[in-house]
């Protein structure tokens, strides 16, 4: 899917082969995040994540279109290569190419946000957003440094207290698969 325009927002994600693992063990998880960054943090601003044993989502600004299609097909290579190289595994890691869906309006903004960050309790993997180790969420109640657009976010949902309070409504989350 060629990138329509720099400066769009998109949804990235995609599951395991099969609906199949893709995360193995803690080590991998890490690992999955250190190299996305490596690959295409110098064209994308992320907004959030949530790595999740089958599958993995993004809420991204594309700044630089063809380092952003060349980055993430090198990253998925290279990921699935060293997960079939550790685990002796053969064949394709993930179902197909990854998804993007553009994101367009403010409400959208927010709700996708939101989304992403509540698939861990919508699973049954957490009993709260805090808790979820592969999510962004608790990156938003930190001071700490980070990669993500945390001030713009908050300024999306009006402040870390209506952030907050956004989560909390925790809908049936959707398998937009």
């Amino acid at each position: 899917m060629p990138i329509n325009q720099e400066g769009s927002y998109y949804h990235l994600f995609n599951r395991g082969n099969n609906k199949g693992k893709i995360f193995f063990d803690i080590n991998d998880y890490f690992y999955f995040l250190i190299q996305f960054n490596n690959y295409l943090g110098p064209h994308i601003d992320v907004f959030a994540y949530c790595l999740m044993p089958n599958h993995f989502h993004f809420f991204i600004r594309i700044n630089n279109g063809p380092g952003f299609e060349k980055g993430i097909k090198n990253f998925l290579i290279s990921y699935s290569k060293t997960i079939n190289k550790k685990y002796g595994r053969v064949g394709s890691l993930f179902q197909g190419r990854y998804k993007l869906s553009e994101v367009k309006t403010n409400a959208h903004f927010t709700r996708i946000v939101t989304y992403i960050h509540q698939n861990p309790m919508a699973a049954g993997l957490s009993k709260s957003l805090e808790d979820y180790r592969f999510s962004s969420y608790k990156a938003y109640l930190s001071n700490k440094r980070t990669i993500l657009k945390r001030k713009e976010v908050l300024e999306w949902f009006g402040g870390i207290n209506c952030f907050i309070e956004a989560h909390k409504l925790i809908t049936k989350a959707t398998d937009e698969f």
